[in-house]
Parts: structure tokens; sequence; C-alpha cells
């Protein structure tokens, strides 16, 4: 998708106008600080490195689900298959902090080949699996490196370019997206049919397949990505606050993918609930004791951008998930779709996503403004849940595609923007942290939402369903099967027969299990009709809760403050922090001071308090 061509530096404003290529030169303190700039080929290089890397995340999450049916009859485990989902979930989940902290002290590169690196490990070993167990056990390392893909390119992105500039190319970003949720049902679907290709059973190559892809990735970030090295500071690896997030998360997550199974308020459930609690009690007082040294540091919640960004992201990320849980499901079985099919109806929601996407980072780049899109994002977000809570098992895919098309742009008009603004607002020293924080706190209140929102469709479900075959009891087209004797006689429509005869009437016995609801698509039409009804209901419930859900992120987006966008790359801000601080550095102090100074007067203006803008460390607009 084409973009306006970005300017070709990311420079101070004091700084005399550097060469077209890449240089961080240790200039002697009486020259002023180093000055880094890159041309627009160089970045489009990298950024080429870093999209392969976000292209491996995004498949993955498109191409296993659209399989993962498939590979449990294989390996004699499909009764396990979430336990490869929560394997995933868990490491990349409580890894995503630990490679913004890690790359914050150790710099970007070493941390994106190690994530890469760990990802096609894990992706060679699942393309080994020989059992559902060992599956998940491989997906665990998977998730170690795929914690780092997003939220690393993401931090690059950040040091590389100043906040206008990095909304001009996000339309590269969301090509990625765009073309992996094109690809993936259709890679996954076709490999899932295949039962082998060269030689190798056809599912296994869902995972083989990311192994040319990263490794062109590692070569590609190997050789061009040249950040200039910075003013290393002492510290020390926040190992116990690791360690407690990890012992707080994966109850926390385990009892959020297997509570349904195990039941809300079994002994199981509640010991994860207290262990939970108590190892994130324990990590707060860890990183309370760490300071900076902190895997989260705490600081950084007094930061009120940063504080709101991450309640308002757990917000969406809970509505998001869930609304993105339940329209598969629809598709698939109200609408009778295969996986693949489904994920294809799904390409409007992808297209408004990319089309707002553009829109906001086109107009964030010209006017410096940010705050209004998540506003308006969610305001879209609470409107298309809204449509798509009014889903019915007859209604067509173009009335589906429209109304996923407005959930898309809220999402669109929220993604970027909130990430912007958090990079914006904290110091750049703090620039991965806070990235992938962002992303965790996002990551967290999705896998929070989809627990809660498939609870609910379950849960009401089987009432639904009854309902609805009460409703029909009484139409002819009913009656009409049931005295049918090809249809009473037929296996296929034996559960449903069963239930009908259960209670004596429609709705009186009990539904068959739902676990498997295969069954269904081999019903007469007619006895089929109640269920498929049953389950758009049940459906579009969780679309109601998700609207509701939204309607707190709308109204938290308004208190996102507007800041000033940087006008130099968070690498130019910390050669800017790093030659401030090296020795002979003092008359640029007087620099800094007459700067905070500056804005103190503007901050004033605007009617900010002064020790507010010391808390964001970002000069107000003025």
């Amino acid at each position: 998708m084409p973009v306006s061509d970005p300017p070709t530096s990311t420079t101070a404003p004091a700084t005399p106008a550097p060469t077209p290529a890449t240089s961080a030169a240790a200039a002697p303190p009486d020259e002023g600080p180093a000055s880094f700039t890159m041309s627009h080929r160089q970045i489009l290089t990298i950024l080429l490195g870093l999209m392969m890397g976000m292209f491996l995340a995004a498949l993955d999450q498109t191409i296993v689900a659209t399989a993962i049916k498939t590979i449990g009859d294989d390996l004699n485990g499909l009764s396990l298959q979430a336990w490869v989902t929560t394997a995933y979930l868990i490491t990349s989940t409580i890894s995503t902090p630990l490679y913004g902290k890690l790359s914050d002290i150790y710099g970007r590169k070493p941390l994106y080949l190690i994530s890469i690196g760990l990802f096609l490990a894990g992706s060679l070993l699942c393309g080994t699996a020989t059992s559902m167990y060992q599956l998940a056990g491989y997906r665990a390392i998977q998730g170690l490196g795929g914690g780092g893909l997003m939220s690393l390119a993401i931090t690059i992105l950040g040091d590389m370019l100043s906040p206008r500039e990095r909304a001009k190319y996000q339309a590269y970003i969301l090509a990625v997206f765009g073309v992996s949720s094109v690809l993936g049902p259709i890679i996954g679907g076709f490999f899932a049919d295949a039962a082998t290709f060269l030689g190798i059973t056809g599912w296994r190559w869902i995972f083989l397949v990311n192994v040319p892809l990263g490794v062109a990735g590692v070569v590609v970030i190997w050789r061009v990505l040249h950040l200039p090295p910075l003013r290393r500071v002492t510290h020390r690896i926040d190992w116990p606050g690791a360690l407690l997030l990890a012992a707080g998360l994966v109850p926390l997550l385990l009892v959020a993918e297997q509570g349904r199974e195990w039941g809300w308020a079994s002994p199981v459930a509640l010991t994860c609930y207290g262990v939970g609690v108590v190892g994130l009690a324990l990590f707060v007082l860890a990183e309370s004791r760490a300071g900076d040294d902190a895997l989260l540091p705490l600081r950084l919640f007094r930061n009120r951008t940063f504080g709101m960004g991450a309640i308002v992201n757990t917000v969406i990320g809970m509505g998001m998930f869930g609304a993105l849980a339940g329209l598969p499901l629809f598709l698939q079985i109200s609408k009778g779709m295969s996986p693949t099919a489904a994920g294809l109806a799904l390409l409007p929601l992808t297209l408004g996503i990319m089309v707002t996407s553009v829109v906001s980072g086109q107009t964030i780049g010209r006017t410096g403004h940010y705050r209004t899109f998540p506003i308006l994002g969610t305001a879209f977000l609470v409107v298309g849940a809204f449509l798509l809570s009014r889903v019915h098992a007859d209604m067509t895919l173009l009335d589906v595609g429209w109304r996923s098309a407005v959930f898309g742009a809220g999402l669109g008009f929220c993604f970027q923007p909130l990430v912007l603004a958090v990079q914006n607002a904290v110091p750049p020293r703090d620039m991965g942290v806070a990235t992938s924080s962002s992303l965790f706190f996002r990551q967290m209140g999705g896998t929070l939402g989809t627990a809660v929102f498939l609870s609910i469709l379950f849960s009401t479900v089987g009432d639904k369903i009854g309902a609805a075959f009460q409703a029909a009891s009484g139409t002819p087209a009913f009656q009409a099967a049931l005295a049918d004797e090809s249809v009473t006689s037929d296996p296929a429509n034996a559960p449903v027969i069963a239930m009908l005869q259960g209670g004596g009437d429609a709705g009186g016995g009990a539904v068959p299990s739902l676990n498997d609801s295969s069954f269904i698509n081999h019903l007469d039409p007619r006895l089929a009709a109640p269920f498929l009804e049953g389950f758009a209901q049940s459906i579009g419930l969780v679309m109601l809760v998700a609207a509701c859900v939204l309607v707190v992120a709308f109204a938290l987006s308004f208190t996102l403050p507007q800041l000033a966008l940087r006008q130099v790359s968070g690498i130019q801000s910390r050669l800017d922090e790093d030659a401030a601080g090296a020795p002979g550095a003092e008359g640029r102090e007087d620099v800094a001071a007459t700067s905070q100074t500056a804005s103190a007067v503007a901050a004033s203006e605007q009617g900010i308090a002064p020790e507010a803008i010391r808390a964001e460390g970002v000069t107000p607009e003025r």
C-alpha cells in the first residue's frame, strides 16, 4: 500500500544536517552530541528484516488455529489441543516484558536475534512432535521467542524514527498483518488437508515453513541493523521479578484457559487463584525494591500516559479478543463454513484495520496529534461490537462483513496511536520496557476476555438452543421433519431425536454435548436450524457484553493526555542523554535547564502543572 515518502533524517533540531547515511560518531564533548540519521532506503531495508520476524508471529496465530483439529487427530490427543495454545500463550506473555527490559540494557539487535532463534528452534521441534504433550512443550519454546518478535520490532522502529515519522511507516507493518490473515488460513488448510508433502506429514509443514523465512530475517537483521553503541549503564537483571511474574501469571493464565473445563470454583481453580494473587503481590513488592533495575519499573506508572495506556490497552484487549473469539465460531458453526473459509470471510475486518491505521498514521505524521484516534477507535469498537451482537443464523456474509469492518476500523484507530503515545511519553532509556509493556497489558486483557467470553458462550448456549427448539417446534417445517420416517431413522439425526424424546417436548431433553459440534453438519437442515440459531444468539450475547466492556475503554480514552510528539528518534534522544551525562558536558546542562524552563512556560499556558510535565518527560504542545 503506497504511503507518502517520509523524511530521510531524524535529527535533533540543534544538530547540523547529517549526511544521508547512518552515523553515530562519538563527537568530542565540545562539538555537541553525536547525531544519528538513516536514509529512507536504509530504513526500508531494516524494516524488511523486522517485517519477516513480525510475519512469523502473525502467521503463527492463524495457521496453527486452522490446522489444530487435524494435528490433534493425528497425534491422538484432540482433547489436549487447548494445552498447545496455553503453552505458547504463557511463555510469550511472560517473556514479552523481559525482552523489553533486557533490550534497554544490552541493545535491541542481540535480543531480537535471540527471539528469532528461539522461535525457529521451537518451530523445528514442533515439526518433530510425536504427541500432544511434546507439541505443547515445543510450543512453549516457540513462545519464548514469539514474545520478542512483535515488541522488539516495534521498539526498533521507535529507535530509528521520531514519533511523527514512525506513524508514516505503519502501512508497511500493517501489510504484514493483512497478508498473514489471508495466507494463514490458506496455508494452514492446504497443509492440514495434505496427507504428506515432500515425504513429510502435511501438518508438520505448518511449523517447518517458519524456518526459511526466519533464517532470511536473521540474515537481513544481522547485516543491516547497525544501531550506534550507547553509553553503558551498570544494571543488574531483575531475575527475582521475572520469576515472581511467572509465579503470578502462570496459574492465572492456566485457569483462564482451563477454568471452563475444570470449573471456575473447583479446588484446582481456587488454588490457581490463590497462588496467582500471592505471586503478583510479591512481584509488586520485588519491583518496588528493585527500583530502576526492575523488570517493570513502578515509577513508569506515575507517568499518566503510561498508566492510563496500560489500563486502556487491557480493557481493549478484553473486548477485542472476546469479539474475535466469537466471530470465527459463528462463521464455522452457525454458517457452516470451514476454518479456511471462515478465515477468509474475516478479510473485511482486516481491511478495516488497515485502512484506518493508514489514515491515523498519515494524519499523526502531518499534524502531530494522536489523542483523537483512541477516542474515535474505541467508539468504532463499541458500535461494531453492538452491530455484531445482532447476528442471527440467516444473516448474509455481506451483513457480517460490513459489521466486522466497522469493528476492524476501531482496532486500526487504536493499535498504533496507543503504542506511539506511550513511546513518546517515557524517557528514551525506557523505550523497550514501555513498548513491551503496552503489548503485555493488551495480551493479558485478551487472555482474560477470551476466557470470560467463551465461558459466557458455552454456559448460555444450551438454554439458547432449548429456546430455539421451543420456538421451532410449532412450525410446519419442523413438524414435517419429525413425521418424516427417513429423518427419524437416520443415525445422523439420532442425538436430536433422543433429545426431543427425553422430555416429551421440543425443549425438554438434554442438549447433545457441544464439545464436538461436527454432528450439526450431518443433521437434517430442519433439525439443525435451532442449533444454528441458538449458537448465533449466544454469540450475539458475547458481542453485547464485549460492547459494554468497550464502553469502559471509550470513557477511559478521554483521560489520555495529548503531548507534543518528539522530533527526534529514540536513538538520537539517548545519544543526547548520554552526551549530557558524559564528562565535559556541563555546558549542555545549561541548555537542558533552558529547555526545562521553556517547558514550564508552555505548560502554564496550557494549564498543566510543571510537575506533570516532569513526570511525563515530554515538552507540552504549544
